[in-house]
């Protein structure tokens, strides 16, 4: 295993859907293995494929335990087959470091999707893991968090993106100008 490199806004690849995973083989169980490797690392509660620079439809949750992998959730495929209220809760994304808004979700739904042995699993949620789901969901459908703001946070958040973006690139030139 192995912590993989979380792609940042404005990579492309965080904004195109997702493909079908097939088959559930030990490609897609090793994935899965570093992507929750690297959301420990993060740290964070969530992380889809497209994030580690893989379009498919994986994702893996933990929101009760960040130490150890009790509470690990690993969906291929995942849908959201119910949903009902609404509730506004503070975002964050690993992709989008630095950047937290006020996002409106369900308040309760109902997702299917399969696990690594190829069970179908559907998990009824409310609170902190319906956000989650619904959040890394919207990952595999090119689908980010500041998308579901107003157009005026959002633009102010893009904004911050490509500043941190730029400066990061040329921080990166400096170390490697010769002298």
């Amino acid at each position: 295993m192995s912590v993989a490199k979380i792609r940042i806004y404005p990579d492309s690849i965080l904004q195109t859907k997702a493909a079908e995973i097939e088959n559930i083989d030990g490609r897609v169980v090793h994935l899965a293995e570093d992507m929750a490797q690297t959301m420990y690392a993060a740290p964070g509660v969530g992380l889809a494929a497209p994030q580690v620079g893989v379009s498919e439809r994986l994702v893996v949750i933990d929101v009760t335990n960040p130490e150890g992998k009790k509470g690990l959730i690993t969906l291929v495929n995942p849908e959201i087959i119910e949903m009902e209220g609404k509730v506004v809760e503070e975002e964050g994304c690993l992709s989008l470091p630095g950047i937290r808004e006020n996002v409106a979700r369900a308040e309760r739904i109902l997702a299917r999707g399969y696990d690594l042995d190829e069970r179908e699993q559907k998990i009824e949620a409310t609170g902190l893991l319906a956000v989650a789901l619904q959040h890394e969901i919207d990952h595999l459908d090119g689908i980010l968090f500041i998308d579901r703001i107003s157009r005026l946070k959002r633009g102010i958040a893009q904004r911050k993106m490509r500043k941190l973006v730029q400066q990061a690139q040329s921080s990166e030139e400096k170390d490697y100008t010769l002298f």
